[in-house]
């Protein structure tokens, strides 16, 4: 129970050396468990415990062909041997030729399963002697429990690098659900039509793209476009978050290791650039990268390819680049803290996206998505209606927290409106300083963007209703009309509409 109650190397290691050692009186200091993997000739020694606690252990031995042939024949010696001088020992010779100390004696429990060899455990004291017989009998009686444990923490160490593997592929199907759901940029031909512009000339392209712009802005969802429109559609989309990853383990992510490369690593694992082989890598939040994995990084984009962590032969990667940040990167650049080489690899095409509060018209048209969209989720029948004041006030808000912030709060007031018309009371939407801004946009966006800031209430109603018209191609009336998608009375939306001059009809489509 102490050997197998846990997949925790370490902690099943430590519980069940304590528990041996009392109950068999055994004289060992401590014990080592060793995994060999046999597709790399590898001794990885996995854990060592006392009787204080267990440590994973960074280290492993090549194995001599014919010390592999000695290590999987059936001529072997007994399950349980003593052995006072280690370099006698056919495979424990290799830890000492390494540079470990001969001065132990142990008992090695040799662990099996279905008969191949999988690796031992050794029990190890500093004294000479000390273990007898009786201690290798008893010994022998836990091979099995022993060969279990150890082969259950691989195949879940194996099964939690798959199950990480079959999320990036979800993902990779999701996008590839929501394109052909119809799934696309809200804005595009309005706020966004200057970043949808850059998005067309440069999709069909193999060039690197770097996405610029404040949180919030849909920096991850123009990455997509970008692959989606490109000939590298069909492949993965594979994303990483660059500040979410801790800086020990970035090579490991980006480049993959070798069995035994480090501590943990029982199994060879692909990293994200071999999963984005001819297809795309989203390098989301690049900003907040290390100077050592920036290094890492550029050497990879000049040469194309990349050693896993532990290994020694150069992988040939095909991989298109899209990175994004709301870091000022020219700045971080003068500062010293982003590698100028590298941010010129990346500037190769860049494109701001403009924050939520320059392009005001955009919201109308996000909030019915953001309706449409998290009533289906959250199972409501009827979709809520906006109250009146609502227009003015989501207009007026500055959105620091840009598209997503407004994501929420259209959740949040759904939540809250019991079937009533949507309010938004926890908006603020009095004179506050202006957000910061991560790098200016271009002149043009920026220019288009104020001129739509400025326009009235009336403007954008009639630029929303129009968008809509489009949509039901003129069509006011009935279950596919205007009006059940604006979820108002027919007669209310052809009274709005004589009120706004906006005609009827064909003449709708032709004015639109």
């Amino acid at each position: 129970m102490q050997i197998c109650g846990s997949l925790d190397v370490q902690s099943f290691l430590h519980k069940s050396f304590v528990y041996i050692k009392e109950a068999l009186d055994l004289p060992a200091d401590y014990v080592s468990i060793i995994y060999y993997s046999a597709d790399i000739r590898r001794l990885i020694i996995m854990a060592v415990a006392n009787e204080d606690g267990s440590v994973l252990v960074n280290d492993s031995v090549a194995v001599p062909k014919d010390k592999h042939q000695y290590i999987i024949s059936d001529n072997r010696s007994a399950d349980a041997v003593i052995t006072d001088s280690l370099e006698d020992h056919p495979v424990a010779g290799l830890w000492v030729a390494k540079g470990y100390t001969n001065d132990t004696a142990q008992i090695s429990l040799r662990l099996e399963i279905k008969g191949a060899y999988i690796g031992a455990v050794n029990f190890c004291s500093k004294g000479k002697n000390e273990f007898t017989q009786a201690h290798v009998e008893m010994l022998s009686l836990l091979k099995e429990p022993f060969s279990i444990a150890v082969s259950n923490v691989i195949v879940y160490q194996e099964l939690l690098e798959a199950k990480g593997a079959l999320q990036e592929d979800n993902q990779l199907l999701q996008n590839e659900l929501r394109m052909a759901s119809g799934g696309e940029i809200v804005g595009k031909d309005r706020g966004m039509w200057g970043v949808m512009e850059k998005v067309y000339q440069v999709a069909p392209l193999s060039n690197s793209v770097l996405l610029l712009g404040e949180t919030g802005t849909g920096k991850e969802l123009v990455a997509n476009t970008i692959h989606n429109l490109s000939d590298r559609k069909d492949m993965p989309f594979i994303k990483v978050n660059c500040g979410a990853i801790p800086e020990t383990l970035i090579d490991s992510e980006l480049f993959g290791h070798e069995k035994g490369a480090f501590t943990g690593a029982f199994f060879r694992k692909q990293g994200r650039f071999e999963r984005a082989q001819k297809g795309t890598l989203f390098l989301d939040e690049v900003g907040e990268l290390k100077p050592d994995a920036q290094i890492r990084l550029l050497r990879v984009l000049q040469e194309k390819e990349i050693e896993r962590v532990g290994g020694d032969t150069p992988i040939k990667v095909d991989v298109r680049i899209i990175a994004a940040t709301h870091r000022n990167l020219l700045k971080r650049v003068e500062d010293g803290q982003f590698r100028e080489d590298l941010y010129y690899r990346l500037n190769v095409f860049p494109i701001v996206i403009p924050p939520l509060r320059d392009r005001k018209l955009d919201i109308p048209l996000l909030v019915q998505h953001f309706i449409a969209k998290k009533t289906l989720d959250m199972g409501i029948d009827k979709i809520p209606p906006l109250s009146v004041e609502s227009h003015e006030q989501l207009l007026a808000y500055s959105w620091p927290g840009n598209v997503r912030e407004l994501e929420n709060a259209v959740e949040r007031a759904l939540i809250l409106c019991k079937g009533a018309p949507l309010t938004f009371p926890d908006l603020d939407t009095s004179p506050r300083s202006t957000p910061r801004k991560v790098d200016p946009p271009n002149d043009a966006l920026h220019s288009k963007a104020s001129f739509e800031s400025a326009l009235d209430l009336d403007a954008v109603m009639v630029d929303h209703i129009l968008n809509v018209l489009k949509i039901t191609r003129g069509k006011v009336h009935g279950k596919d009309g205007a009006a059940a998608i604006l979820n108002v009375n027919p007669s209310t939306l052809r009274n709005k509409m004589k009120k706004l001059k906006i005609p009827f009809g064909r003449n709708t489509l032709k004015r639109n």
